[in-house]
């Protein structure tokens, strides 16, 4: 019984060890102050820092209003992938929303945040 957890033990960190992983430039994207209406499409840039094929199995918004779309092919080692985020500018005001992500990573579920304020679209005045 004692070998069999000994080995289950060795198995698993050799697992662990040799894992697909993120490596993000940044898990937050501040849109500071954007104009209503205005293009709310955003990009979350990582690499597969792991040595086995990372794969995206789904992403979720803490909202409908922030729609994430996933890598479609598994991230090889070493690979750089995307993430875009739309956020739906016609909502004023300020908005902080989370995305996660399920994968097959080391850590299997990711946070990313987007955050910022939508300001009113400026009337054209007629003279």
């Amino acid at each position: 019984m004692k070998s069999l957890v000994t080995l289950t033990f060795i198995a698993l960190t050799a697992v662990l060890a040799n894992a697909q992983e993120f490596k993000f430039q940044s898990e937050t994207i501040n849109y500071g102050k954007i104009t209503q209406g205005t293009n709310g499409v955003r990009v979350f840039e990582f690499t597969n820092v792991g040595d086995a094929p990372l794969i995206i199995k789904e992403i979720k918004s803490s909202c409908g209003c922030a729609i994430p779309k996933k890598p479609e092919r598994p991230i090889m080692p070493g690979e750089k992938g995307e993430i875009s985020v739309s956020y739906d500018t016609a909502r004023m005001g300020g908005f902080s929303k989370a995305i996660t992500i399920y994968s097959n990573a080391k850590q299997e579920r990711k946070s990313l945040k987007i955050k910022g304020y939508v300001t009113k679209k400026k009337q054209n005045s007629k003279v």
